[in-house]
């Protein structure tokens, strides 16, 4: 998760149940924007289920952006894999796109919780 990824373009920006499909993580969430045939979303996919399940309270959710494409616009998502780090709150703290690093995402969640 590169510095510098768009950051500004979201900030104040809040995601909840309503956009993705399901509830908040307690202390932060991990949302994935995929696509069917996206092979880094494959393993996009596994990196964030692990780290969500070594952090306690940090949820992984992950939207088909094929499926949610409305939400993929208001977003303005590029490509996939996208990964938004949200706080407790919803709000978007960090965002990257292409296939994340496993220290990238904990460093990410750093800044959320």
């Amino acid at each position: 998760m590169a510095v510098g990824d768009g950051l500004s373009d979201d900030e104040g920006r809040r995601l909840g149940e309503a956009e993705l499909g399901t509830g908040l993580g307690r202390r932060a969430t991990l949302v994935q924007f995929s696509s069917a045939f996206c092979q880094p979303c494959r393993a996009t996919r596994r990196t964030l289920a692990e780290v969500a399940a070594m952090v306690d309270g940090v949820a992984h959710v992950e939207i088909d952006a094929e499926e949610r494409l409305a939400l993929v616009r208001e977003l303005r998502i590029a490509r996939t894999p996208t990964v938004l780090v949200l706080d407790a709150r919803g709000a978007i703290v960090r965002r990257a796109e292409g296939q994340p690093r496993r220290a990238d995402v904990i460093a990410a969640l750093g800044e959320a919780v």
